[in-house]
């Protein structure tokens, strides 16, 4: 880390603790030349797990992308699609896990991407758990029908009014 005072390459931790929950980082260093103290703010990198075992950074981007090729031709506007991905980020950071599977990943799209666009959701959901047959669009179009009537049922004990 470069010293922001003297341009100096090296500088040494004195003091490091974690912000909003884990997701940042903040660290208090010393440079070795000058000795000025100064403050660095890092984000705490999230990776996934490839099922080939290769681990890469976390990138909304390709959420957003992967999510847009499912409403492709769908009324979603481009916020939706960065706010489920936000979304997706921010499920995936409250596990506290600094590496997820790729499969996690794809769990975490299926709830917004449900709720955001139905015909998307099985679009991807198709691909994402490989379905092979009828039976199982058939199978995922009954579940969604059924998580749909149960909610729309009232909560007990709520009145009519």
């Amino acid at each position: 880390m470069r010293c922001p005072f003297c341009r100096h390459s090296d500088s040494r931790v004195v003091d490091s603790r974690e912000v909003d929950e884990g997701q940042v980082i903040r660290r208090r260093r010393s440079c070795s030349k000058c000795s000025r103290r100064f403050t660095t703010v890092e984000e705490a990198v999230l990776a996934v797990v490839k099922r080939s075992g290769v681990t890469e950074p976390f990138s909304r981007d390709k959420v957003v992308r992967g999510v847009r090729r499912a409403c492709q031709g769908r009324p979603v506007d481009e916020d939706a699609f960065q706010l489920l991905a936000h979304r997706v980020e921010e499920s995936i950071r409250t596990t506290g896990c600094a590496e997820i599977p790729s499969h996690e990943v794809g769990l975490a799209i299926l709830g917004p991407l449900r709720e955001l666009d139905e015909v998307a959701y099985l679009r991807f959901a198709s691909v994402y758990r490989s379905f092979t047959s009828v039976e199982d669009f058939e199978k995922e179009i009954a579940d969604l029908r059924t998580v749909r009537v149960v909610e729309s049922r009232p909560e007990p004990g709520a009145s009519g009014q």
